[in-house]
């Protein structure tokens, strides 16, 4: 069903466990994984550097899958915008079939003041997304 499927973490909880339900479905349709994680372009060199290191930790706990690792700079004051859309433009770019995202449960307003990528980017990308929550 799915041949490539994408995912965008941080080094939040969330993300964690959306990596790993990603990584299970990548394993099941023997589809490739693509991680993909974004830094600030305010201090590039040491947010690259940053970036790398998630990147590369995410991948190294994997074995057995086709996995391609995406960087992506955004520029911060755009906020989630910037983020949902650096997101949106590489997973089409890169043709995946589903998106993965890790997402809060955040409610009332927490959830009106702090907004969502997860949110932003169900209007964005027309490939299957897939919301992984934890309480």
């Amino acid at each position: 069903m799915y041949k490539k499927v994408y995912i965008a973490i941080d080094e939040s909880e969330f993300s964690k466990q959306a990596l790993t339900v990603a990584t299970k479905i990548a394993e099941t349709f023997k589809a490739s994984l693509c991680i993909a994680h974004c830094i600030n372009n305010d201090d590039l060199e040491s947010s690259q550097e940053a970036g790398l290191e998630v990147l590369e930790k995410a991948k190294s706990n994997i074995n057995g899958l086709e996995i391609e690792t995406k960087l992506l700079v955004v520029d911060d004051q755009y906020g989630l915008n910037a983020i949902s859309m650096a997101i949106a433009e590489s997973a089409t770019e890169w043709k995946a079939d589903l998106l993965v995202v890790g997402t809060s449960n955040r409610k009332g307003l927490e959830r009106f003041f702090s907004g969502s990528v997860a949110e932003e980017l169900i209007k964005k990308v027309d490939c299957s997304i897939m919301l992984v929550r934890i309480s």
